[in-house]
């Protein structure tokens, strides 16, 4: 029997198909890099490698481990991103980080203030139902990596990794079986869930989110400057 779905707020016409990171640590870059270009007119892909080197080079981390928020969100207001084709993503790690540089971009990069919010099931679906895509940091368990019918579903005893650390985008609010749900869109292709999304439940959230972030929706830094 196929899950009850119903949609409060749908803002995935805002972003295009649903992207691979493959097997490198790059969630983040991809979910924040998916966020800004959300929240820029159209759809134009932005370099996730762009966004991970600075992110990384700010926290001072190789290529081989996950970028964190803050370095992240610093990554985007400060360096900027060009879009996708201008340093395309790899599908394999550096093999040393002195490899690993940034072409020039003579045509600049697109900026994004953002900010961390508190991770509650009540501000993301908030903000969701004001048009504003949500990054969210969460620890996963295996229901996570099996969606059926586009829905994540836990078993009552299955609990989070706190070792397994994941970023997603959730684009929308509804409910699933009555019950209340954001529906997010992960980096694992579109062979993951349905077309790179799945529903996640309440209370499977609220169990394992432990970071969210929203980038402005208004331009308030230079988009076109060159990147430090």
């Amino acid at each position: 029997m196929s899950d009850a779905i119903a949609f409060t707020t749908d803002l995935r016409a805002r972003l295009g198909s649903a992207r691979d990171q493959g097997p490198r640590p790059t969630c983040l870059a991809f979910a924040a890099s998916d966020l800004h270009a959300a929240v820029r007119p159209g759809w134009d892909p932005l370099s996730c490698e762009t966004a991970f080197f600075h992110a990384q080079r700010r926290a001072g981390r190789p290529p081989t481990v996950g970028a964190t928020l803050p370095s992240m969100l610093e990554a985007l207001a400060f360096d900027g991103q060009p879009l996708e084709g201008a340093w395309p993503y790899p599908s394999d790690s550096p093999t040393t980080p002195s490899a690993w540089t940034p072409p020039p971009f003579p045509d600049g990069t697109f900026k994004r203030v953002g900010c961390e919010l508190a991770p509650q099931w009540s501000e993301l679906t908030d903000q969701i139902g004001r048009g504003r895509p949500v990054l969210l940091m969460m620890m996963l368990s295996p229901s996570f990596f099996r969606p059926v019918q586009g829905v994540v579903a836990a078993a009552n005893d299955e609990a989070p990794d706190p070792t397994l650390r994941h970023a997603v985008l959730a684009v929308a609010h509804g409910s699933v079986n009555g019950k209340s749900a954001v529906l997010v869109r992960n980096s694992w292709g579109e062979s993951w869930g349905e077309a790179g999304h799945a529903w996640l439940a309440a209370d499977f959230v609220v169990t394992r989110l432990f970071g969210m972030a929203l980038l402005e929706e208004d331009d308030n830094v230079p988009s076109r400057s060159a990147a430090a």
